[in-house]
Parts: structure tokens; sequence; C-alpha cells
């Protein structure tokens, strides 16, 4: 048997300190919890309680996820693979696995006691049917890229091939209940990093077709194969985890209960952390200052790059010098340092410093360094040339921003100085909750948004494949023959590894530092406050968490 790995590439982040969100937990004994008496059914069961910002966008692997979606959904379900609590990518539902001397054909053998919460057993078929599911045009995931390695999986998205649409020509097949044979394009060093990724999780077929479109839109119209099972679900208030029995590894799993809370304000966290309601408390710059000197705080730096997104279907930011005069015009530092106050960084970039290494150990950055870094006065210039060849004075332009506190902070600075620093300039803030963000994104209905992304693999093609023209996240309208090329180039052709490298530098420069597509932010960070009692919670790289390691203490 021949395993495979990242091998051309490093991965180098800065060590991740438990904790990046808002969680905290306790051994429930008889104690009262935000006004509800703790029944003696609870008396000795571990239960975890968390606090997150909002809703749960989607709990369908085929669905369009962020953070939180992709951290309920790896909790609740197991792929072939799975990120263990190292960040190192390990076997899930896969017993043993061949690979062909070529690299091209990949057997996977299933572990036959993993069930369904329903009791069914995880079929190959299952896999099959979730990976059909995920790339049929009525159903396709904005992730079916990352399949793209697949045999037949790039031509069945691609609406100008003859294979589009025609699910059944995709190069999976069960051999028998518990085997899964794929076969791929081309021979892609880091396949089973990507089977980690939830798009690759099976869904259980009988089921899924019973429930038709109610899928994973309740409790009762999902099954579950993870560690844990979404026993309730409030929707836009809070929800419960429990412990999954007919998990494969269920005898590994401490916490008996997860239970969620929205709490959409830090100040809010705060006071959930203080009343011990919830023993994590991720803070907001406010609130640093005031913890920084506790023994429960902690910060830590997250793979994780926000900017700000130019919607090039508006006629001024479909200027090139436009877009470079917002991209240059505010002080990134300062938004990190002060504003943020948390760990953040400044970007000029999309690949952050360490993030990956050519195989004679150039950084990533070490060639282009600080892309479209400038002064306020070379803003200034930019953008009186962006006016004069539109012939305008004045440009009124919507910023659409997330909800929560500290990030309103950074899109309230962000316009102030924008609109000081680029005179005839006016941006009115939009916040809205992730969830009606995200379609207001994909619906391009937007001017500017700020907006995120976050890793799976240690490759620079899982941030700059976001932005090719026919992508499922492509939300600006940016289009760029030579960058197209070069990233989709780099998704299947790994056989001159130091001209891949290049050529990706290369793509990046042409998103921001010729066409300033998007505006980079900062590399996001955390601050918070920790209680000593909860141990092994896992905050992997991506910036997702898993939770079935967690132990909880006296």
């Amino acid at each position: 048997m021949r395993k495979k790995s990242l091998w051309f590439f490093m991965m180098i982040f800065t060590s991740l300190v438990l904790l990046a969100g808002c969680y905290g937990g306790e051994n429930v004994q008889e104690t009262e919890k935000d006004g509800d008496s703790i029944t003696d059914e609870k008396v000795g069961k571990s239960v975890l309680h968390l606090a997150v910002a909002g809703e749960i966008p989607t709990l369908k692997t085929n669905g369009a996820m962020d953070g939180l979606s992709q951290t309920m959904i790896q909790n609740v379900f197991e792929g072939l693979f799975r990120i263990d609590a190292d960040d190192k990518v390990t076997e899930g539902l896969v017993d043993t696995y061949d690979v062909s001397e070529d690299g091209l054909t990949y057997t996977f053998h299933l572990k036959e006691n993993a069930l369904w919460s329903n009791g069914d057993p995880t079929k190959a078929t299952d896999f099959i049917y979730a990976w059909k599911k995920a790339l049929h045009p009525d159903s396709i995931s904005p992730h079916a890229y990352l399949m793209e390695s697949v045999k037949g999986a790039a031509h069945i998205q691609d609406p100008d091939h003859e294979l589009y649409g025609k699910v059944d020509e995709l190069g999976v097949t069960a051999t028998d209940d518990f085997t899964l044979e794929v076969e791929l394009e081309n021979d892609v060093p880091y396949f089973t990093e990507l089977l980690a990724n939830p798009v690759f999780y099976p869904q259980n077929e009988k089921f899924s077709e019973e429930q038709q479109d109610k899928y994973a839109l309740e409790p009762e119209n999902l099954v579950f194969n993870g560690p844990f099972t979404l026993d309730s679900w409030d929707h836009d208030q809070k929800w419960t985890l429990k412990k999954n029995s007919d998990y494969w590894d269920a005898e590994n799993v401490k916490v008996d209960e997860i239970n969620f809370k929205v709490a959409k304000d830090t100040s809010t966290e705060v006071n959930l952390y203080e009343t011990d309601t919830i023993d994590v408390a991720n803070l907001s710059s406010e609130f640093v200052d005031v913890y920084k000197d506790h023994e429960e705080y902690t910060t830590s730096l997250k793979s994780e790059v926000y900017f700000l997104r130019m919607n090039q279907k508006n006629e001024f930011l479909s200027n090139t010098n436009i877009r470079k005069a917002i991209d240059m015009g505010w002080d990134k530092e300062q938004a990190a340092e002060s504003i943020l106050k948390n760990g953040s960084k400044a970007a000029y970039w999309l690949v952050f410093p360490g993030f990956v290494q050519s195989p004679e150990g150039e950084e990533f950055r070490d060639r282009f360094g600080d892309l479209n870094k400038g002064t306020p006065e070379e803003a200034k210039e930019l953008w009186n040339k962006g006016l004069e060849e539109l012939g305008e004075k004045e440009i009124n332009l919507d910023l659409l921003s997330y909800d929560d506190g500290q990030r309103k902070s950074v899109a309230e600075y962000m316009k102030n100085q924008l609109e000081k620093n680029l005179p005839g300039l006016s941006i009115t803030i939009n916040q809205q909750p992730n969830k009606q963000k995200l379609a207001l994104e994909d619906d391009l209905n937007y001017d500017l948004s700020y907006s995120g992304w976050r890793n799976d693999i240690a490759d620079p093609v899982e941030f700059l494949s976001v932005f090719l023209s026919d992508g499922a996240y492509n939300w600006q309208e940016f289009k760029n023959d030579q960058f197209d090329k070069n990233v989709k180039k780099a998704m299947v052709d790994f056989t001159d590894i130091d001209k891949r490298f290049a050529e990706l530098q290369e793509a990046e420069k042409i998103l921001i530092g010729d066409e300033a597509a998007i505006s980079p932010m900062y590399q996001a960070g955390s601050a918070r406050l920790i209680k000593p009692n909860v141990k092994g919670f896992t905050a992997h790289a991506n910036s997702t968490y898993s939770y079935q390691w967690v132990t909880i203490g006296n």
C-alpha cells in the first residue's frame, strides 16, 4: 500500500492555541444554566457549553459552507479521511487503501463497523451518491472545484462540454458494499488531503432520497455517521449536539453533549463567560485591553485571510485605478494593531507569509513581497486618475459587512479612512448576518464586501482558485485569462513543481498587484479567555474545530 502526502510544500503555521472561536464547557452537576435547571438526568454527564456568532448556514455537504457550517458538518459526519488533533490528515472511515503505481487509481476499503445513526452501514455507494450530487447541475456544490482531480469531474461541471451534467461518467465505482475505487485525471500528490474536505463526505442515499427537499433542514431530516448527532436546533438561537453511540470510535469520544448558544456581540459573550455560562469568550479589541494581563487570556494567528471584494459589475469598480486606490487608501497596520488588537496582521497578499515554500526553500512571498502597498498620496493620485477616466467627481458605494461588533469596527474604520483619503467617495455600510451576507455576495448584490477565505490544504491554489472567472466563488466578476490559465494548470499539472510554484506567484501578482481585484485586509488572529478545565479542544489551521477529543475537568 502506497500512501501519498503533500511532499512538495511545507506548511509553517504559527502554533494554534487551543481555540479561535467562542467556546467553553463544564462538568454539569446540580446547577443552573441560563435560568434552566439542570435535571438529574444530566448529573455526571460531560457537557460542553459554547457560544457562536450566528446561525448555521447549511448542514448539506454539497452546500455553501462557511467556517461554522464546516465545523458542524465535520463533527456530525465523517468522510474517508479527517483532520486529527495535530492537524494531520488521518484515516476516517477508511480502514486501508491502495494506490496504483501511476497514482491514478485509489482503492479505499471502508470500515464495516461505520454506521449511520439509523443503524445503516456507511457504504461505498453513499460516497458515490454524495459526490455525484455535489457535481450535478441541479445540486452542484460551490466546493465542487475540489473534485476536479477525479476523472470526469471537470467536464461534468463544464456547460460547454459534452459530459456536462452526466454524473454517471464520474470515475468512481463501488466494487462491493465496502470498497470504493476512484480514478483520477492526474497524479495529485495531496489527494487524500482533499478527501478530508466535507464536499467528499458521504450521504445516506436511501434516507436522503426519502427526504428530498427537506433534507438537512431539521435534525429529523438528517442521519449522522460522525462523532456527534444534532439533537435539537432552535434556528438563530441555539442547538445541541449529542455523542453518537453508533460512531465507530465512540469509546474515544469523551464529551456527552455540546450546547451552542448564539451570541452576536462580544459584550454578551464576555457576560456569559463571567457568569460561568460558557468557559471561553472570544474578545474584541475593547475587551483586549481589559483582559490582556489575565491568566486565562491567550492569542493565536489563524490561516484565514480577510479581504475586500470589489464587484466589477459596478461601473465605478470596473475601473482598475479606482480599485487600486481603494486597496491602497487605508491604513491596514492601524486596523490590525489598534482596532483588532488580537494578533491579526495587516495583509498585502492573499497567500500569507510562512504558508508554503518551494522545494528549494523559497518562501512564496519572497518573489513579489507586499502587493499594491503605497501611501495615501499615491492612493489619491490613482483615485483622481480613475475619476477622470470615468468622467465623475463623486462616487457612492455600499459596503456589505458582517454584523458582529469586532468586524463592524473594522468596516467603520475602513469607511472613515477611505472617505478621508479619497475625496468624493461616500460609503454606506450594510451589516448583515452571515447567512444573508453570503446570499447577497452569491447574487453579486453589493458594491464592496468584507469577505475572507481559509484553506483546507497547504497549497496556494486553495486561495487563488476562489477567483477563477468560472469558479463558484468568483463573486466580483473578475476575469483575467492569464490568471485563469496559471491557476487551472496548477490544479492538475504537478510535473514541474518549481514552474508551478512560480506560475502561482505570478497569478497572485495579477490578482492583487496588477488588477486589484480584491483588497487584502488582514490575516486573522484571535484573542480569547479560556478556563483551565477545558482540555483537548482542537482548533484547526483552517479555522474549524473538532470536539471529539474534548475532556472537561472539575
